[in-house]
């Protein structure tokens, strides 16, 4: 990639909305992987300048999916769940972000 991408301290916290934490998120972040809930707008480059601004980290790569929200019934009526783009955000070697810390 050439260049980085300028990002605002605002658009930072719309880009990375949290966490996702699975026990799949669990088993990658052992490959030095993370995945996060991103903005439905958010690019690549955004998201990567976003994750080195927040977590003070070296990102190498970044993989998105969008996953489509189910049909589900609320109440006995139809109901569409929302889409959710994740981003699975891979740091440089020695490099890690620790999600634990403030949760008691």
């Amino acid at each position: 990639m050439t260049g980085t991408v300028k990002i605002s301290d605002e658009r930072m916290y719309e880009v990375v909305r949290a966490p996702h934490i699975t026990e799949k998120a669990t088993l990658l972040s052992e490959k030095n992987q993370f995945v996060f809930k991103v903005a439905a707008d958010a690019t690549k480059p955004e998201i990567r300048a976003a994750v080195e601004a927040l977590f003070k980290v070296k990102v190498t790569n970044v993989n998105t999916l969008v996953t489509k929200g189910k049909t589900k019934r609320f109440k006995g009526r139809p109901g569409q769940r929302s889409d959710v783009k994740k981003a699975f955000v891979t740091l440089a070697e020695g490099e890690s972000i620790d999600f634990t810390t403030g949760l008691a």
